[in-house]
């Protein structure tokens, strides 16, 4: 008995889950069941009586059903005369008030008018030259080919900078490239954080002279990238990439590259294996140690 009375609950549960309209309360189903049974007959209902009080006006007021009926005819037509009018059509039984008192050969010429579109175009293109006209020529609202291409120019050079600095986030020591517009930038990180070992003008002190052709760890660009990156802890270079970010690590790597050959004073001895620069040649670099330093005045 107590086994039964321990099995009837879930076997309620499932034939409520199972019949219901998504509800877990068969009472709440069948509540919804009645509503709508109950708003289905209230529409018959509705649909019976409107039935029957037209038969009855119909009966008992025949003249108001016959002038309800002329009103719909006379506005079925509404619609087409409408659409005439804004077309400038006339019918053909009004042709004979718009003849013309002249004819050719027997040929007689009507007096169309012109059609109302027609007439709102022309209008409308000497409203729209009158505001162009206000707008681009006195007022200066507007903007004229000369200002728009400046404006496009600017937006372009905008967006280029956006461009180049979400993509220096990406770079590493596998994807650097020179890039002589980042050195100005890459000059006052080195005056930040590299002149105490480095010299101000590259010239070496502490750390190695990066100014010649002899290079202790590589003197390409993504050699120097790595150098900055990853540092030389034996040396007593600390590793730069949890304070430097690789945009600005390329930056720093840009504008040693432009101190190639640029012979400061006082520089340090010639430290490691001398390198053939590959891609880029002293004189461009010196072209551009120059570009940076008028950037940076």
């Amino acid at each position: 008995m107590s086994l039964l009375l321990d099995t009837a609950p879930a076997t309620v549960e499932v034939v409520q889950s199972t019949t219901g309209f998504g509800s877990d309360n068969l009472y709440t189903d069948i509540l919804i069941v009645v509503l709508i049974v109950v708003m289905v007959a209230l529409l018959a209902s509705a649909l019976m009586v409107n039935r029957a009080m037209k038969s009855i006006i119909k009966i008992t007021m025949p003249e108001l059903v016959k002038e309800e009926q002329l009103k719909k005819l006379a506005n079925k037509g509404g619609f087409k005369r409408s659409w005439n009018k804004i077309m400038g059509i006339r019918p053909i039984s009004e042709e004979k008030d718009i003849v013309i008192d002249h004819e050719y050969d027997g040929i007689s010429e009507l007096d169309n008018p012109i059609p109302i579109w027609f007439n709102f175009l022309f209008y409308g293109t000497i409203f729209f030259g009158l505001v162009y006209l206000f707008v681009y020529q006195v007022s200066g609202i507007g903007m004229n080919q000369d200002q728009e291409y400046v404006h496009e120019m600017a937006v372009a050079e905008k967006e280029r900078q956006a461009y180049l600095a979400a993509s220096a986030s990406n770079v590493d020591e596998n994807s650097v490239e020179f890039q002589p517009e980042m050195a100005g930038d890459g000059k006052a990180i080195f005056t930040a954080n590299c002149v105490a070992c480095h010299g101000g003008n590259g010239e070496g002190g502490i750390g190695p002279n990066l100014t010649d052709k002899f290079w202790l760890h590589g003197g390409e660009i993504k050699d120097i990238f790595k150098t900055i990156k990853y540092g030389v802890p034996d040396k007593g270079m600390v590793p730069w990439e949890q304070t430097l970010s690789p945009a600005q690590i390329a930056q720093v790597a840009s504008y040693i590259v432009t101190l190639r050959d640029s012979n400061p004073a006082n520089p340090k001895e010639a430290q490691g294996e001398e390198v053939t620069y590959g891609n880029t040649g002293s004189t461009e670099k010196a072209a551009d140690q120059e570009a940076v330093e008028k950037k940076a005045e």
